[in-house]
């Protein structure tokens, strides 16, 4: 492959047997199919396939970033924008509770950003027990879908990196879509926001990464 395209399911990607199948592809004799609508890349071999549109589907190892909806004697309930909400024992968090500060700790309504330890037939389980996790106490929350996360990070955390620097901005990424953006002050986090969103609406572009620093040179010269 020399470039990205956009491919639909049983479409054929490459056909060289030195090729791997990787995400949203499968192998069907010497040939790499599409079973998913977005965009076909490759990279050191491997070949996946980056949805278009479709909806979060949760991993164990995922940083999230969801919303408080309920809390009960154990821990909170956190939106995370899946079918059933995750949950967030007492337990992972990194310092004693009293039950009754519960509320004053995480209150209904409120962010957080939470790394998912488990996922079974009862639910996901969730913990803020690790550097980056915790409370969001500021700043600008987006939401994108959640299958263009890949692009906003870029290689390596190329793009990530690359709207941090021209911003200022401190950025966490959460895999489910939601996006925390926290700068100097506002207009900081809204230009880190008009960035992402710029990704998000050209995502299949080939060479995303050199043409954004053509957008924020543009940008930054009006």
């Amino acid at each position: 492959m020399s470039e990205r395209k956009l491919v639909i399911p049983g479409e054929i990607i490459v056909s060289e047997k030195e090729f791997l199948p990787g995400e949203w592809t499968e192998k069907r004799n010497d040939e790499i199919v599409a079973v998913r609508f977005g965009v076909a890349e490759e990279q050191d071999r491997l070949v996946r396939v980056i949805p278009i549109s479709g909806t979060y589907q949760p991993r164990k190892g995922n940083v999230v970033i969801g919303q408080a909806v309920n809390i009960l004697s154990s821990g909170w309930f956190i939106d995370i924008d899946t079918p059933e909400n995750a949950f967030l024992p007492v337990s992972e968090f990194p310092r004693y509770i009293n039950r009754g500060e519960f509320a004053d700790v995480l209150d209904i309504g409120e962010m957080v950003v939470a790394k998912i330890i488990n996922i079974d037939k009862r639910g996901i389980d969730l913990t803020i027990r690790a550097h980056g996790l915790g409370k969001v106490e500021d700043g600008l929350i987006i939401k994108i879908n959640s299958n263009k996360v890949p692009r906003i990070i870029g290689k390596e955390g190329s793009m990530i990196n690359l709207i941090k620097e021209e911003t200022g901005c401190n950025i966490t990424v959460g895999q489910n879509g939601v996006i925390w953006i926290s700068g100097k002050d506002t207009e900081a986090e809204l230009f880190a926001k008009k960035a992402i969103m710029y990704i998000t609406e050209n995502f299949f572009m080939e060479g995303l990464t050199e043409e954004m620093k053509r957008w924020f040179e543009e940008e930054k010269g009006k």
